[in-house]
Protein backbone atom coordinates (compact mmCIF):
# COMPACT_ATOMS: atom_id res chain seq x y z
CA UNK A 1 0.00 0.00 0.00
CA UNK A 2 1.38 3.41 -0.94
CA UNK A 3 0.40 6.85 0.29
CA UNK A 4 -0.49 8.03 -3.22
CA UNK A 5 -3.23 5.46 -3.78
CA UNK A 6 -7.02 5.73 -3.47
CA UNK A 7 -7.21 2.82 -1.02
CA UNK A 8 -4.85 4.63 1.37
CA UNK A 9 -6.24 8.15 0.96
CA UNK A 10 -9.94 7.42 1.07
CA UNK A 11 -10.23 4.26 3.16
CA UNK A 12 -7.16 3.24 5.16
CA UNK A 13 -6.14 6.66 6.55
CA UNK A 14 -9.65 7.92 7.47
CA UNK A 15 -10.48 4.65 9.26
CA UNK A 16 -7.14 4.57 11.09
CA UNK A 17 -7.53 8.18 12.27
CA UNK A 18 -11.16 7.72 13.33
CA UNK A 19 -10.49 4.60 15.41
CA UNK A 20 -7.27 6.08 16.83
CA UNK A 21 -9.06 9.09 18.32
CA UNK A 22 -11.98 7.00 19.59
CA UNK A 23 -9.75 4.66 21.57
CA UNK A 24 -9.16 5.51 25.25
CA UNK A 25 -5.58 5.71 26.51
CA UNK A 26 -2.20 5.83 24.81
CA UNK A 27 -1.46 2.10 25.13
CA UNK A 28 -4.62 1.16 23.26
CA UNK A 29 -3.80 3.72 20.57
CA UNK A 30 -0.25 2.37 20.24
CA UNK A 31 -1.57 -1.17 19.85
CA UNK A 32 -3.99 0.02 17.17
CA UNK A 33 -1.17 1.74 15.29
CA UNK A 34 0.91 -1.44 15.43
CA UNK A 35 -2.00 -3.52 14.10
CA UNK A 36 -2.69 -1.21 11.16
CA UNK A 37 1.05 -0.85 10.45
CA UNK A 38 1.34 -4.61 10.09
CA UNK A 39 -1.70 -4.57 7.81
CA UNK A 40 -0.14 -1.72 5.80
CA UNK A 41 3.04 -3.74 5.20
CA UNK A 42 1.28 -7.07 4.67
CA UNK A 43 -0.89 -5.47 1.97
CA UNK A 44 1.98 -5.89 -0.47
CA UNK A 45 4.49 -8.07 1.42
CA UNK A 46 2.45 -10.67 3.30
CA UNK A 47 5.09 -13.32 2.57
CA UNK A 48 7.73 -11.46 4.60
CA UNK A 49 5.68 -10.18 7.52
CA UNK A 50 6.36 -13.19 9.76
CA UNK A 51 10.08 -13.11 9.00
CA UNK A 52 10.31 -9.41 9.87
CA UNK A 53 8.34 -9.96 13.07
CA UNK A 54 10.80 -12.67 14.10
CA UNK A 55 13.66 -10.25 13.38
CA UNK A 56 11.92 -7.60 15.48
CA UNK A 57 11.48 -10.00 18.39
CA UNK A 58 15.16 -10.96 18.12
CA UNK A 59 16.12 -7.28 18.34
CA UNK A 60 13.83 -6.85 21.36
CA UNK A 61 15.69 -9.66 23.15
CA UNK A 62 19.07 -8.35 22.01
CA UNK A 63 18.15 -4.94 23.40
CA UNK A 64 17.33 -6.46 26.79
CA UNK A 65 20.65 -8.36 26.73
CA UNK A 66 22.59 -5.17 25.96
CA UNK A 67 20.75 -3.23 28.69
CA UNK A 68 21.23 -5.70 31.53
CA UNK A 69 24.94 -6.30 30.76
CA UNK A 70 27.04 -3.92 32.85
CA UNK A 71 30.46 -5.21 31.87
CA UNK A 72 31.64 -3.05 28.94
CA UNK A 73 33.37 -5.90 27.13
CA UNK A 74 30.28 -8.10 27.32
CA UNK A 75 28.09 -5.23 26.21
CA UNK A 76 30.28 -4.79 23.16
CA UNK A 77 29.93 -8.49 22.41
CA UNK A 78 26.16 -8.21 22.76
CA UNK A 79 25.89 -5.23 20.45
CA UNK A 80 28.31 -6.94 18.06
CA UNK A 81 25.98 -9.91 17.86
CA UNK A 82 23.10 -7.53 17.14
CA UNK A 83 25.05 -5.84 14.33
CA UNK A 84 26.01 -9.19 12.79
CA UNK A 85 22.43 -10.48 12.96
CA UNK A 86 20.88 -7.35 11.42
CA UNK A 87 23.54 -6.72 8.79
CA UNK A 88 23.59 -10.44 7.96
CA UNK A 89 19.82 -10.37 7.46
CA UNK A 90 20.16 -7.39 5.10
CA UNK A 91 23.16 -8.88 3.27
CA UNK A 92 21.46 -12.21 2.66
CA UNK A 93 18.45 -10.71 0.92
CA UNK A 94 20.02 -7.70 -0.73
CA UNK A 95 23.61 -8.55 -1.61
CA UNK A 96 23.81 -12.32 -2.13
CA UNK A 97 23.22 -11.89 -5.87
CA UNK A 98 25.77 -9.07 -6.21
CA UNK A 99 28.47 -10.97 -4.29
CA UNK A 100 27.92 -14.16 -6.27
CA UNK A 101 27.90 -12.38 -9.64
CA UNK A 102 31.08 -10.51 -8.68
CA UNK A 103 32.82 -13.75 -7.64
CA UNK A 104 31.89 -15.34 -10.95
CA UNK A 105 34.04 -12.82 -12.85
CA UNK A 106 37.43 -14.07 -11.50
CA UNK A 107 36.14 -17.65 -11.51
CA UNK A 108 35.41 -17.33 -15.23
CA UNK A 109 38.87 -15.88 -15.89
CA UNK A 110 40.42 -18.83 -14.06
CA UNK A 111 38.39 -21.27 -16.13
CA UNK A 112 36.39 -22.46 -13.13
CA UNK A 113 32.70 -23.09 -13.07
CA UNK A 114 30.38 -20.22 -12.23
CA UNK A 115 28.36 -20.20 -9.05
CA UNK A 116 24.58 -20.08 -9.39
CA UNK A 117 23.39 -16.51 -8.83
CA UNK A 118 20.52 -16.43 -6.33
CA UNK A 119 17.51 -14.32 -7.24
CA UNK A 120 15.87 -13.53 -3.94
CA UNK A 121 12.76 -11.43 -3.55
CA UNK A 122 13.69 -8.28 -1.65
CA UNK A 123 11.44 -7.25 1.25
CA UNK A 124 10.23 -3.70 0.64
CA UNK A 125 12.07 -1.15 2.76
CA UNK A 126 14.54 -3.69 4.18
CA UNK A 127 17.36 -1.12 4.34
CA UNK A 128 15.23 1.25 6.44
CA UNK A 129 14.05 -1.66 8.59
CA UNK A 130 17.64 -2.71 9.28
CA UNK A 131 18.83 0.78 10.20
CA UNK A 132 15.91 1.22 12.60
CA UNK A 133 16.77 -2.09 14.26
CA UNK A 134 20.46 -1.16 14.52
CA UNK A 135 19.58 2.21 16.04
CA UNK A 136 17.40 0.45 18.61
CA UNK A 137 20.22 -1.76 19.91
CA UNK A 138 23.01 0.82 19.62
CA UNK A 139 21.03 3.54 21.42
CA UNK A 140 20.45 1.08 24.28
CA UNK A 141 24.16 0.21 24.27
CA UNK A 142 25.08 3.88 24.50
CA UNK A 143 22.56 4.31 27.33
CA UNK A 144 20.64 6.95 25.38
CA UNK A 145 17.38 5.23 26.26
CA UNK A 146 16.32 2.05 28.00
CA UNK A 147 15.19 -1.10 26.22
CA UNK A 148 11.48 -1.53 25.55
CA UNK A 149 9.58 -3.41 28.25
CA UNK A 150 6.99 -4.65 25.77
CA UNK A 151 7.95 -6.19 22.39
CA UNK A 152 4.97 -4.38 20.89
CA UNK A 153 6.75 -1.07 21.52
CA UNK A 154 9.80 -2.29 19.62
CA UNK A 155 7.55 -3.53 16.82
CA UNK A 156 5.67 -0.22 16.59
CA UNK A 157 8.96 1.72 16.46
CA UNK A 158 10.15 -0.40 13.54
CA UNK A 159 6.84 -1.02 11.74
CA UNK A 160 5.08 2.35 12.23
CA UNK A 161 3.51 2.74 8.79
CA UNK A 162 4.34 6.42 7.97
CA UNK A 163 8.08 5.68 7.87
CA UNK A 164 8.13 1.91 7.40
CA UNK A 165 9.21 1.52 3.80
CA UNK A 166 11.08 4.74 2.90
CA UNK A 167 11.94 6.64 6.05
CA UNK A 168 12.78 9.08 7.47
CA UNK A 169 15.17 6.87 9.43
CA UNK A 170 14.15 7.14 13.08
CA UNK A 171 16.19 6.83 16.27
CA UNK A 172 15.00 4.77 19.22
CA UNK A 173 16.04 7.44 21.71
CA UNK A 174 13.87 9.99 19.83
CA UNK A 175 10.76 7.83 19.34
CA UNK A 176 10.69 5.83 22.59
CA UNK A 177 9.69 8.84 24.77
CA UNK A 178 6.87 9.61 22.31
CA UNK A 179 5.57 6.06 22.58
CA UNK A 180 5.14 6.66 26.32
CA UNK A 181 3.85 10.22 26.30
CA UNK A 182 2.36 12.39 23.59
CA UNK A 183 -0.75 14.46 23.28
CA UNK A 184 -3.06 16.01 20.74
CA UNK A 185 -2.56 19.54 19.53
CA UNK A 186 -4.99 20.97 16.99
CA UNK A 187 -2.36 23.22 15.40
CA UNK A 188 0.09 20.32 15.07
CA UNK A 189 -2.63 18.12 13.54
CA UNK A 190 -3.47 20.88 11.03
CA UNK A 191 0.22 21.25 10.18
CA UNK A 192 0.33 17.48 9.64
CA UNK A 193 -2.49 17.75 7.10
CA UNK A 194 -0.71 20.59 5.28
CA UNK A 195 2.55 18.63 5.16
CA UNK A 196 0.81 15.48 3.95
CA UNK A 197 -1.10 17.27 1.18
CA UNK A 198 2.01 19.20 0.15
CA UNK A 199 3.97 15.95 -0.12
CA UNK A 200 1.19 14.33 -2.12
CA UNK A 201 1.21 17.30 -4.52
CA UNK A 202 4.99 17.02 -4.92
CA UNK A 203 4.58 13.38 -5.92
CA UNK A 204 1.52 13.63 -8.15
CA UNK A 205 1.97 17.00 -9.84
CA UNK A 206 5.74 17.23 -10.26
CA UNK A 207 7.53 13.91 -9.66
CA UNK A 208 5.15 11.73 -11.68
CA UNK A 209 5.05 14.22 -14.56
CA UNK A 210 8.84 14.43 -15.00
CA UNK A 211 9.21 10.68 -14.37
CA UNK A 212 7.70 9.92 -17.78
CA UNK A 213 10.37 11.66 -19.92
CA UNK A 214 13.11 10.62 -17.48
CA UNK A 215 12.21 6.94 -17.87
CA UNK A 216 11.80 7.25 -21.63
CA UNK A 217 15.12 9.04 -22.15
CA UNK A 218 17.20 6.82 -19.86
CA UNK A 219 15.80 3.75 -21.64
CA UNK A 220 16.89 5.01 -25.08
CA UNK A 221 19.76 3.20 -26.78
CA UNK A 222 22.95 5.16 -27.38
CA UNK A 223 21.91 5.72 -31.00
CA UNK A 224 18.77 7.53 -29.86
CA UNK A 225 20.50 10.07 -27.61
CA UNK A 226 21.52 13.61 -28.45
CA UNK A 227 22.98 16.23 -26.10
CA UNK A 228 19.71 18.22 -25.68
CA UNK A 229 17.68 15.06 -25.05
CA UNK A 230 20.27 13.71 -22.58
CA UNK A 231 20.31 17.00 -20.64
CA UNK A 232 16.52 17.04 -20.57
CA UNK A 233 16.58 13.50 -19.16
CA UNK A 234 19.02 14.25 -16.37
CA UNK A 235 17.18 17.46 -15.42
CA UNK A 236 13.91 15.53 -15.29
CA UNK A 237 15.43 12.79 -13.15
CA UNK A 238 17.08 15.34 -10.86
CA UNK A 239 13.68 16.84 -10.14
CA UNK A 240 11.91 13.48 -10.08
CA UNK A 241 14.06 11.91 -7.39
CA UNK A 242 13.91 15.03 -5.21
CA UNK A 243 10.16 15.60 -5.39
CA UNK A 244 9.42 11.88 -5.23
CA UNK A 245 11.51 11.28 -2.11
CA UNK A 246 10.96 14.61 -0.37
CA UNK A 247 7.26 14.26 -1.16
CA UNK A 248 7.19 10.89 0.59
CA UNK A 249 9.15 12.34 3.52
CA UNK A 250 6.72 15.26 3.82
CA UNK A 251 3.81 12.84 3.84
CA UNK A 252 5.51 10.71 6.49
CA UNK A 253 6.28 13.73 8.68
CA UNK A 254 2.71 14.96 8.22
CA UNK A 255 1.23 11.58 9.16
CA UNK A 256 3.47 11.46 12.21
CA UNK A 257 2.16 14.85 13.34
CA UNK A 258 -1.44 13.67 12.96
CA UNK A 259 -0.72 10.92 15.49
CA UNK A 260 1.31 13.19 17.79
CA UNK A 261 4.81 12.11 16.70
CA UNK A 262 7.68 14.38 15.73
CA UNK A 263 9.99 12.97 13.04
CA UNK A 264 13.35 14.28 11.91
CA UNK A 265 13.12 16.52 8.84
CA UNK A 266 14.69 14.76 5.87
CA UNK A 267 15.28 17.57 3.35
CA UNK A 268 16.28 21.21 3.49
CA UNK A 269 16.28 22.45 -0.14
CA UNK A 270 19.32 20.39 -1.21
CA UNK A 271 19.51 21.88 -4.69
CA UNK A 272 20.40 25.25 -3.18
CA UNK A 273 23.64 23.75 -1.80
CA UNK A 274 26.94 25.57 -2.33
CA UNK A 275 29.10 22.42 -2.10
CA UNK A 276 28.78 18.65 -1.89
CA UNK A 277 29.33 18.90 1.85
CA UNK A 278 26.45 21.37 2.02
CA UNK A 279 24.35 19.07 -0.17
CA UNK A 280 24.65 16.23 2.34
CA UNK A 281 23.57 18.54 5.14
CA UNK A 282 20.35 19.06 3.17
CA UNK A 283 19.70 15.77 1.32
CA UNK A 284 18.30 12.66 3.08
CA UNK A 285 19.30 14.16 6.42
CA UNK A 286 18.16 11.16 8.45
CA UNK A 287 20.51 8.89 6.46
CA UNK A 288 23.53 11.20 6.45
CA UNK A 289 23.24 11.86 10.19
CA UNK A 290 22.75 8.11 10.81
CA UNK A 291 26.01 7.33 9.05
CA UNK A 292 27.69 10.23 10.87
CA UNK A 293 26.61 9.11 14.34
CA UNK A 294 26.82 5.34 13.96
CA UNK A 295 29.73 4.89 11.52
CA UNK A 296 31.78 8.04 10.86
CA UNK A 297 32.25 9.20 14.47
CA UNK A 298 33.01 5.68 15.80
CA UNK A 299 35.68 5.41 13.08
CA UNK A 300 37.32 8.55 14.50
CA UNK A 301 35.44 11.31 12.71
CA UNK A 302 37.45 14.54 12.64
CA UNK A 303 39.60 13.50 15.62
CA UNK A 304 42.13 11.58 13.53
CA UNK A 305 44.81 12.47 11.00
CA UNK A 306 43.80 14.04 7.70
CA UNK A 307 44.65 10.87 5.77
CA UNK A 308 42.59 8.66 8.06
CA UNK A 309 39.75 11.17 8.09
CA UNK A 310 39.67 11.10 4.29
CA UNK A 311 39.65 7.30 4.39
CA UNK A 312 36.75 7.40 6.84
CA UNK A 313 34.75 9.64 4.51
CA UNK A 314 35.34 7.34 1.55
CA UNK A 315 34.42 4.28 3.63
CA UNK A 316 31.20 5.91 4.82
CA UNK A 317 30.12 6.83 1.31
CA UNK A 318 31.09 3.41 0.00
CA UNK A 319 28.61 2.02 2.54
CA UNK A 320 26.10 4.75 1.64
CA UNK A 321 26.21 3.71 -2.01
CA UNK A 322 25.94 0.03 -1.12
CA UNK A 323 22.99 0.77 1.17
CA UNK A 324 21.07 2.20 -1.78
CA UNK A 325 21.26 -0.90 -3.91
CA UNK A 326 23.02 -4.15 -4.80
CA UNK A 327 24.79 -2.73 -7.85
CA UNK A 328 28.29 -1.42 -8.41
CA UNK A 329 26.82 1.69 -10.04
CA UNK A 330 25.38 2.65 -6.64
CA UNK A 331 28.75 2.01 -5.01
CA UNK A 332 30.55 4.24 -7.52
CA UNK A 333 27.84 6.89 -7.03
CA UNK A 334 28.63 6.85 -3.31
CA UNK A 335 32.38 6.88 -3.90
CA UNK A 336 32.07 9.90 -6.20
CA UNK A 337 30.32 11.85 -3.45
CA UNK A 338 32.95 10.67 -0.98
CA UNK A 339 35.73 11.79 -3.32
CA UNK A 340 34.34 15.31 -3.64
CA UNK A 341 33.84 15.52 0.13
CA UNK A 342 37.52 14.65 0.52
CA UNK A 343 38.51 17.22 -2.12
CA UNK A 344 36.50 19.90 -0.32
CA UNK A 345 38.62 19.32 2.80
CA UNK A 346 41.79 20.17 0.83
CA UNK A 347 42.99 23.26 -1.02
CA UNK A 348 40.20 22.56 -3.51
CA UNK A 349 37.68 23.46 -0.83
CA UNK A 350 39.54 26.63 0.12
CA UNK A 351 39.53 27.71 -3.54
CA UNK A 352 35.84 26.84 -3.86
CA UNK A 353 34.98 29.03 -0.86
CA UNK A 354 36.45 32.05 -2.65
CA UNK A 355 34.20 31.69 -5.68
CA UNK A 356 30.99 33.75 -6.02
CA UNK A 357 27.87 32.03 -4.70
CA UNK A 358 26.34 31.43 -8.18
CA UNK A 359 29.47 29.57 -9.29
CA UNK A 360 29.58 27.50 -6.09
CA UNK A 361 25.93 26.63 -6.61
CA UNK A 362 26.53 25.69 -10.24
CA UNK A 363 29.48 23.50 -9.22
CA UNK A 364 27.44 21.61 -6.61
CA UNK A 365 24.43 21.18 -8.88
CA UNK A 366 26.49 19.86 -11.80
CA UNK A 367 28.32 17.33 -9.62
CA UNK A 368 25.05 16.13 -8.11
CA UNK A 369 23.40 15.82 -11.54
CA UNK A 370 26.34 13.91 -13.01
CA UNK A 371 26.25 11.55 -10.07
CA UNK A 372 22.51 11.04 -10.62
CA UNK A 373 23.37 9.60 -14.03
CA UNK A 374 25.31 6.83 -12.29
CA UNK A 375 22.51 6.39 -9.78
CA UNK A 376 19.87 6.03 -12.49
CA UNK A 377 21.84 4.02 -15.06
CA UNK A 378 21.39 0.25 -15.19
CA UNK A 379 25.05 -0.39 -16.00
CA UNK A 380 28.41 1.33 -16.37
CA UNK A 381 28.21 1.04 -20.14
CA UNK A 382 24.81 2.72 -20.10
CA UNK A 383 26.19 5.49 -17.89
CA UNK A 384 29.20 5.93 -20.21
CA UNK A 385 26.94 6.30 -23.27
CA UNK A 386 24.83 8.81 -21.38
CA UNK A 387 27.85 10.88 -20.30
CA UNK A 388 29.07 10.86 -23.90
CA UNK A 389 25.69 12.18 -25.05
CA UNK A 390 25.74 14.91 -22.40
CA UNK A 391 29.11 16.06 -23.75
CA UNK A 392 27.84 16.01 -27.32
CA UNK A 393 30.16 13.17 -28.30
CA UNK A 394 28.98 10.44 -30.63
CA UNK A 395 25.47 11.75 -31.28
CA UNK A 396 23.22 8.85 -32.19
CA UNK A 397 22.22 8.36 -35.80
CA UNK A 398 18.66 7.80 -34.58
CA UNK A 399 18.63 10.71 -32.12
CA UNK A 400 15.15 11.64 -30.95
CA UNK A 401 13.90 15.24 -31.06
CA UNK A 402 13.45 17.05 -27.74
CA UNK A 403 9.85 17.92 -28.55
CA UNK A 404 8.96 14.21 -28.36
CA UNK A 405 9.53 14.34 -24.58
CA UNK A 406 8.83 18.00 -23.72
CA UNK A 407 5.06 18.10 -23.61
CA UNK A 408 3.21 21.04 -22.06
CA UNK A 409 2.64 18.98 -18.91
CA UNK A 410 6.37 18.27 -18.62
CA UNK A 411 7.30 21.92 -19.20
CA UNK A 412 4.91 23.03 -16.47
CA UNK A 413 6.27 20.37 -14.11
CA UNK A 414 9.84 21.49 -14.85
CA UNK A 415 8.94 25.10 -14.10
CA UNK A 416 7.12 24.19 -10.86
CA UNK A 417 9.91 21.83 -9.85
CA UNK A 418 12.57 24.47 -10.39
CA UNK A 419 10.57 27.06 -8.44
CA UNK A 420 9.78 24.80 -5.49
CA UNK A 421 13.33 23.47 -5.28
CA UNK A 422 13.89 26.90 -3.73
CA UNK A 423 12.43 28.06 -0.38
CA UNK A 424 9.76 29.94 -2.32
CA UNK A 425 6.75 29.37 -0.08
CA UNK A 426 8.60 30.01 3.19
CA UNK A 427 10.09 33.13 1.61
CA UNK A 428 6.66 34.44 0.65
CA UNK A 429 5.33 33.78 4.15
CA UNK A 430 8.31 35.55 5.72
CA UNK A 431 7.83 38.51 3.39
CA UNK A 432 4.15 38.63 4.34
CA UNK A 433 5.03 38.67 8.04
CA UNK A 434 7.47 41.52 7.50
CA UNK A 435 4.83 43.42 5.53
CA UNK A 436 2.28 42.96 8.33
CA UNK A 437 4.48 44.98 10.70
CA UNK A 438 3.71 48.11 8.71
CA UNK A 439 -0.06 47.62 8.96
CA UNK A 440 -2.12 49.42 11.60
CA UNK A 441 -2.86 47.25 14.63
CA UNK A 442 -6.57 46.98 13.84
CA UNK A 443 -5.83 45.43 10.41
CA UNK A 444 -3.27 42.82 11.45
CA UNK A 445 -5.81 40.27 12.69
CA UNK A 446 -7.72 40.47 9.42
CA UNK A 447 -4.46 40.19 7.47
CA UNK A 448 -3.41 36.98 9.24
CA UNK A 449 -6.96 35.63 8.99
CA UNK A 450 -6.86 36.19 5.23
CA UNK A 451 -3.48 34.48 5.03
CA UNK A 452 -4.85 31.42 6.86
CA UNK A 453 -7.85 31.34 4.54
CA UNK A 454 -5.60 31.47 1.47
CA UNK A 455 -3.50 28.63 2.89
CA UNK A 456 -6.61 26.49 3.51
CA UNK A 457 -7.85 27.14 -0.04
CA UNK A 458 -4.44 26.16 -1.44
CA UNK A 459 -4.34 22.95 0.59
CA UNK A 460 -7.85 21.97 -0.56
CA UNK A 461 -7.00 22.85 -4.17
CA UNK A 462 -3.79 20.78 -4.07
CA UNK A 463 -5.66 17.82 -2.58
CA UNK A 464 -8.34 18.01 -5.30
CA UNK A 465 -5.79 18.38 -8.11
CA UNK A 466 -3.65 15.54 -6.73
CA UNK A 467 -6.72 13.32 -6.36
CA UNK A 468 -7.72 14.06 -9.95
CA UNK A 469 -4.24 13.15 -11.18
CA UNK A 470 -4.33 10.06 -9.01
CA UNK A 471 -7.63 8.97 -10.55
CA UNK A 472 -6.45 9.57 -14.11
CA UNK A 473 -2.83 8.46 -13.81
CA UNK A 474 -0.99 5.17 -13.81
CA UNK A 475 0.67 3.40 -10.88
CA UNK A 476 4.03 4.99 -10.12
CA UNK A 477 5.58 3.78 -6.84
CA UNK A 478 8.01 5.89 -4.82
CA UNK A 479 11.63 5.49 -5.95
CA UNK A 480 12.98 4.75 -2.48
CA UNK A 481 10.59 1.83 -1.95
CA UNK A 482 13.14 -0.42 -3.63
CA UNK A 483 15.83 0.41 -1.10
Amino acid sequence: MVFSSPIFLFLFLPVVLAVYFLLPGLRARNHWLLLVSLLFYAWGEAGFILLLLVSTLANFELGKWVERTENLRRRKIAVGVAVVVNVGFLAFFKYAGLVTASLNVPLKLLGLGALPVPHLALPIGISFFTFHALSYVIDIYRRKWRAARDPRDTALYIFFFPQLVAGPILRWNAIAPQLEKRGFDRAVFAEGIRRFVGGLAKKMIIANAVAVPADQIFSLPAAGLSAPVAWLGVVCYTLQIYFDFSGYSDMAVGLGKMFGFQFLENFQFPYTAQSIRDFWRRWHISLSTWFRDYVYIPLGGNRVSAARNHGNLVAVFFLCGLWHGASWTFVVWGLCHGLFLVLERTAWGATLDKLPRPLRHLYALLIVMMCWVLFRADSFSGAAHYFAALLGAGQGVQAQPVRRFASNEVIWALCLGTAFSLPLWSGLKAAGERLSRFLPEQFRGAYFGLGQLVEIVLVVALLLISSAWLAGGTYNPFIYFRF
